[in-house]
């Protein structure tokens, strides 16, 4: 005789079992369940009757399995004191048990608790409740601010928990977008929809029968396929500018307007001049971003790198001063 504890996710539709775990349903002396358990009108469509009772004890249990082989199946999200509680029951009085996983998460599938997580908040917390597109601006700047000094930082073990920080500003701003009534609602299933079509559309050589030679062949063929989406969109309109932030910052969004021209072939004269602002600052700093992308470099990144030492160097002065 044997005791079977079967283990399921509830991120996964109830009824997608594993083939073993069918078979170990279906040959039990006795399957039992919880009241209301997903899977109980799955199990009686498959033939399997289950005896629904609450939590057993699980002394009770034990004894039942040297009876009968039996199938437990826990809830959705687990039964860890019962089976804690039936192992040491078992360790003086052996009995063949087992725990048997009937289903598991798939790649991706905490996304759905996300999802979740953000429904109920936006439902129950008072602040949540409250926020908008524009008051969640600020955090989603921050958070992405966070990701990328970590990143600059090489500090990896933290990166995990700030790419969570921004993945939870784009849950946000689509549980927003999902409870509008008019055609500007979107949810995140929406999201995802977006950019999977957008990345398949632009990578032909990986979804299609494009054949590339390397790297420059794929960035050619991404602006090409670029081009022909903002004609799409704006017709005659269309410009290789369309799409830069520009609230982003100015030395970030110099050297995107830069390399978006560069990609046209649009001549360097094109530069603007003192006589276009009046003074010369603009002028040299938008030719240092210039010279940076000329050295392979990130001008925003180079000042932000400058900045670190100054930080560093006056944080040290402060303490010496402190000490003296």
């Amino acid at each position: 005789m044997s005791l079977t504890l079967l283990a399921t996710t509830h991120r996964v539709a109830p009824g997608l079992l594993t083939w073993k775990a069918w078979d170990a349903l279906r040959s039990a002396g006795r399957v039992l369940a919880r009241p209301g358990h997903p899977l109980l009108p799955y199990l009686r469509d498959a033939g399997v009757t289950a005896e629904e009772t609450a939590v057993p004890d699980p002394a009770a249990l034990v004894a039942a399995a040297r009876e009968a082989d039996v199938v437990w199946i826990a809830a959705p999200e687990g039964d860890e004191d019962l089976m804690r509680a039936v192992g040491a029951l078992v360790v003086s009085d052996p009995l063949d048990v087992e725990v048997l996983h009937g289903s598991y998460d798939l790649p991706g599938a905490r996304l759905l608790d996300l999802v979740a997580v953000m429904e109920r908040l936006r439902r129950e917390c008072p602040w949540d409740r409250e926020q908008t597109h524009e008051t969640l601006v600020p955090y989603l700047l921050e958070e992405s601010y966070e990701v990328l000094d970590t990143i600059e930082n090489g500090d990896y073990g933290a990166l995990r928990e700030e790419l969570g920080d921004v993945l939870m500003q784009v849950a946000f701003h689509s549980e927003v977008a999902s409870e509008r009534t008019d055609d500007t609602a979107f949810t995140i299933d929406d999201v995802a929809a977006g950019i999977v079509d957008k990345l398949v559309r632009r990578h032909p050589h990986v979804f299609a029968d494009v054949a590339v030679a390397g790297a420059d062949e794929v960035n050619a063929n991404w602006e090409q396929i670029k081009a022909a989406e903002r004609a799409a969109k704006s017709g005659a309109d269309a410009s290789a500018l369309d799409g830069v932030p520009m609230g982003q910052p100015a030395l970030s969004l110099a050297a995107q307007l830069q390399r978006r021209a560069g990609r046209t072939g649009a001549p360097g004269e094109l530069a603007p001049t003192a006589a276009d602002t009046g003074n010369d600052l603009g002028i040299r700093l938008f030719a240092l971003v210039r010279e940076a992308a000329d050295r392979g470099l990130d001008a925003e990144a180079e000042l932000r790198a400058v900045s670190r030492v100054f930080r560093d160097r006056v944080r040290a002065w402060e303490r010496r001063r402190t000490r003296d």
